[in-house]
């Protein structure tokens, strides 16, 4: 039986009614898609590797006992700072580190072509259902029709101010606030490297073209955009827990025609809670 749902307009108001994809009927698979986040979040970690020989490049031994001082190895010579410090070993100044980080480690998970289909197609069809997106902290008292589904107007939103009045209209209102309150200032090494403030995933904009309004991007804290054809699991559960509130433009619903759901029935001895 096809399901269906309303098509709202970018102030909020009702405009027509349109049939979902067979993807929304997918079954949800929650231990799927936390590995296929796992193993896909891999993907773009970076190897490291320390030089072997780091913090052992000096000449350095123990002077053994009868000097009332510890036994370990200490740089030789004398007449320069350096002298007599301890070296060569862990937990020392300027020492080895003790369990570096070796490149040949394994950090790269590999995962089934069919597993990460059905991990994403689940995620999408999770994104209709109203208990589980309550469940993750989204406030979305105020909606009634899931999925949220927009005109195409939405995507050609230029500025930052219009497309919150637009996210306001469709009842994600409290939504944002939430996003907005949560934002935190940080110090230190995150200053550093230019992430000073971190705020809660919010809103995912989902659309089928996204030349203009994916400029948007972050603009509002915790509210990204993103085209249907790049849509992975990475966007639709952060963290691996499912799933993201998620507003779709109809030019993308229809791009979803084009997805071939995978044939697997309901698991209903299976509890995933």
């Amino acid at each position: 039986m096809t399901k269906n749902t309303k098509v709202l307009q970018i102030d909020g108001t009702d405009l027509h009614n349109i049939d979902l994809p067979p993807v929304f009927e997918t079954v949800f698979r929650p231990d799927i898609i936390h590995k296929a986040y796992v193993n896909l979040l891999s993907h773009s970690f970076q190897k490291q590797g320390r030089y072997p020989m780091a913090g052992e490049m000096v000449s350095a031994e123990s002077r053994n006992t009868g000097l009332g001082i510890a036994r370990i190895a200490r740089a030789r010579g004398e007449g320069f700072a350096r002298a007599g410090q301890a070296a060569g070993v862990a937990g020392v100044r300027h020492g080895r580190a003790p369990h570096p980080p070796e490149s040949w480690k394994k950090i790269y998970k590999k995962i089934n072509k069919k597993e990460k289909w059905l991990a994403l197609c689940s995620a999408i069809a999770a994104t209709a259902k109203k208990d589980i997106i309550k469940r993750r902290g989204h406030k979305v008292d105020n909606i009634s029709s899931f999925p949220i589904v927009v005109s195409n107007d939405i995507e050609s939103i230029t500025k930052t101010k219009d497309l919150r009045k637009s996210l306001d209209a469709l009842g994600l209102a409290e939504e944002l606030i939430r996003s907005d309150s949560s934002r935190k200032s940080r110090s230190g090494i995150a200053r550093r490297r230019h992430r000073a403030s971190r705020s809660a995933t919010s809103v995912l904009v989902v659309v089928g073209n996204d030349e203009t309004i994916g400029r948007l991007s972050g603009s509002i804290p915790g509210i990204d955009i993103k085209q249907v054809k790049r849509l992975s699991v990475l966007d639709l559960s952060p963290g691996s827990k499912p799933v993201r509130l998620t507003v779709f433009s109809e030019s993308a619903i229809k791009q979803l025609n084009d997805v071939k759901a995978p044939l697997q029935q309901p698991a209903e001895k299976i509890d995933h809670t």
